[in-house]
């Protein structure tokens, strides 16, 4: 079979296309490079006649040739330029000549090409060095030899050498087209002052810029992530009279959401959808980053399903960035099934990933999660750093994973990760919950030497660990080092304060009234008011409700919760039944009660347990009143107080209310298809009411 001595003309074409089309995403040449594809393009037999010679083989065509084909009027293959006029050479591979023929092929010219790309990738960047190696070719260099010599070329600095050995030597006919290649030279190397350098030297040459070059020089910022560039490059577009095409149209949508310009990404991207431009997944993972910097989580999602039916594929980078917006939006769930979809895709996540669902699992305190994912990690032997270990540890604080906190703070330190101060902040906080109080100082003293001061926080947990451990004087003593280290009390440290004065012996209160009244006045004179017993009933209200017109909102349940419970604790029924109306005025706490014409409720789950013990005695009362008043309950009763209990505690409020109710000898009765719920009957509660109103009556 007879070899083909030339190249098809694909293997022509090929090269030069790589190295003109003005993005590797853009499967069709742009056309202003459509004339100078075909100037290139050698003409080809026909398929009928390419059949033909290849029928004729089997006769024996000894040194015969192909009538040779003529180049086009405008090729740059012409007899000007001293280009050989024989196109196609058709030879029996056993002729004395093949060898000879194969060397003046195109393929053997194009081999020598790629050689002298690699030798000046490799050669000295100076001049002498670089224009040898050209010399070599002698006056035999056309101007497409040297768009195949630039476009296989890596070195920015002998790359520069060569376009000019070419500029000194060759006659251009798209001279724009030499410029490009070289700036996608210098774009390989993420070097943007050269290439905007040479658009300069272009300029000064009165050298023309096409899309070609702007998108060059467009992607190459892109590439050295300054979207600010990107920016200035494509506004610059209009005054070359160059209109962008969808494809830059597209990257600009990335460099726009980069550079903070929402408005405009976004208006690109309903053009886009409107026009059915290209989208790549780069543009989809900024638009899902722009949604989520600004806190649009829903239009993260959108997104997501306009590119699922656009039919563009997710990568990796596109589920980390939603896993990421999941997270910040405090949806697991979602995280979790992205996470899903990663695994059902055949990818396999990276450290990203499961970053992201660290903080994701943590932030929304799905504490089994975050395990998981952690154990995940330590097999696969990914590395955490610090600020993935405190995230998992503040969780574990939160839920009371005392154990797994502790396993996961050895294994910190055992990886060679230092605790920062967030990281003892958690653990001592996970101690004083517990009441631990050897294990908190003891996780104070590493603290110290770790040479980290404690903050607020540590101070707070150290607080509300020796009161429940009853060390008053050491509370005394941390609240002293508070101002030592110049630290400002808040509002929840004060709200520490009372929550231990609401544990605190009475005989030992006068000593935290004193703390408290220096960490806040308003504060300190409503809780002298009430443990002094001074003041009259006005006088209290007042100073009560000027208190909660100072305090933050976060904190007022938590203060009005406090103060009611050291009523509670000091016998101060009817304070505490102040309190609690205050709260209901100021909105503090919502449908504590609630009726409907089968069943009168009380809801408890939000109350602390004297505040919830005054609510009952508010509630029973107003059941009272509505017997005398001749008003008719309901079927059923029920007081709801929650089914949860303290996670670091085995009581909860049913708890309480269970043997309080016993001590009424309230008929009231767990219910055993709804847990938390306390339920009697009309009959029943009638009967209980008018016996209670005897008993009363009896003791008045």
């Amino acid at each position: 079979m007879a070899y083909n001595l030339c190249s098809s003309p694909s293997s022509l074409y090929q090269p030069l296309c790589n190295t003109l089309s003005s993005s590797s995403r853009d499967s069709k040449p742009r056309t202003l490079n459509n004339n100078f594809y075909h100037s290139l393009k050698l003409n080809t037999p026909s398929p009928q006649s390419r059949t033909t010679s290849l029928q004729i083989t089997n006769v024996s065509l000894q040194d015969q040739k192909i009538p040779q084909q003529e180049t086009s009027k405008d090729s740059n293959f012409n007899e000007k330029n001293g280009s050989s006029s024989k196109s196609y050479i058709w030879v029996n591979p056993k002729s004395s000549k093949a060898s000879t023929l194969r060397k003046s092929s195109y393929d053997a010219r194009y081999a020598s090409l790629i050689k002298a790309a690699k030798s000046l990738n490799s050669c000295n960047p100076n001049k002498d060095d670089v224009f040898n190696i050209l010399g070599e070719f002698g006056n035999k260099l056309f101007e497409h030899d040297a768009v195949v010599i630039l476009n296989n070329m890596s070195n920015p600095d002998t790359a520069l050498l060569a376009l000019k050995f070419f500029r000194e030597r060759l006659e251009f006919n798209r001279e724009v087209v030499v410029y490009n290649v070289t700036m996608k030279v210098l774009r390989k190397c993420r070097d943007l002052n050269k290439v905007e350098k040479l658009f300069d030297e272009m300029i000064e040459r009165a050298v023309k810029p096409d899309n070609v070059t702007f998108s060059t020089i467009i992607s190459c910022a892109r590439l050295c992530n300054l979207a600010d560039k990107a920016v200035e490059w494509f506004e610059k577009m209009p005054s070359f009279g160059l209109d962008p095409d969808d494809v830059t149209f597209s990257t600009m949508i990335d460099s726009y959401g980069r550079v903070g310009n929402v408005e405009k990404a976004l208006s690109l991207y309903d053009r886009a959808r409107t026009e059915k431009w290209r989208l790549d997944t780069t543009t989809f993972s900024t638009l899902i980053r722009i949604y989520k910097d600004s806190g649009n989580f829903d239009g993260c999602l959108n997104v997501y399903e306009e590119m699922k039916a656009l039919g563009v594929k997710p990568n990796l980078v596109i589920y980390n960035t939603l896993l990421d917006a999941m997270g910040r939006a405090r949806r697991p769930w979602q995280a979790k099934k992205f996470y899903q979809d990663i695994i059902d895709s055949g990818l396999s996540p990276s450290y990203a990933t499961y970053a992201a669902l660290l903080r994701a699992y943590g932030r929304a305190r799905y504490g089994e999660d975050t395990i998981k994912i952690y154990k995940e990690m330590k097999e696969k032997e990914l590395s955490l750093n610090v600020l993935l270990y405190n995230t998992i540890l503040a969780m574990c604080a939160d839920l009371g994973f005392v154990d797994e906190a502790i396993e996961i703070f050895e294994d910190m330190k055992n990886s060679g990760i230092s605790p920062d101060s967030w990281t003892f902040s958690s653990m001592i906080t996970m101690s004083s919950c517990c009441g631990k109080v050897s294990e908190a100082e003891n996780m104070l003293n590493e603290m110290f030497e770790a040479g980290f001061q404690p903050n607020i926080f540590v101070l707070t947990s150290l607080i509300q660990c020796y009161g429940k451990a009853q060390r008053i004087d050491d509370v005394v003593k941390t609240f002293n080092r508070l101002y030592e280290l110049l630290i400002t009390p808040d509002d929840r440290f004060c709200g520490c304060l009372l929550n231990v004065m609401t544990q605190t012996p009475n005989e030992e209160l006068g000593k935290l009234v004193e703390c408290v009244e220096r960490a806040n006045p308003k504060l300190g004179h409503v809780v002298k008011l009430l443990v002094e017993e001074q003041g009259n009933e006005g006088n209290f209200k007042k100073e009560a409700a000027d208190l909660f017109d100072n305090i933050s909102t976060e904190v007022k349940k938590a203060y009005c919760n406090c103060l009611i419970d050291l009523c509670v604790k000091l016998n101060m029924l009817e304070r505490a039944c102040e309190l609690l109306d205050h709260g209901l005025t100021l909105g503090i706490y919502t449908d504590i009660q609630s009726k409907t014409s089968t069943q009168w409720s009380l809801n408890l789950k939000s109350l602390s347990s004297g505040a919830a013990l005054t609510a009952l005695h508010v509630w029973i009362n107003d059941l009272s009143k509505a017997l005398e008043a001749g008003e008719q309950l309901p079927p059923l009763l029920g007081i709801n107080t929650g089914h949860g209990k303290h996670k670091y505690s085995e009581k909860g409020l049913a708890n309480v209310f269970e043997s309080h109710l016993k001590e009424l000898n309230a008929p009231f009765h767990e219910a055993p298809d709804k847990v938390g719920w306390f339920l009697t009957t009309k009959v029943a509660a009638e009967s209980w009411l008018e016996s209670k109103k005897l008993a009363d009556a009896v003791a008045a």
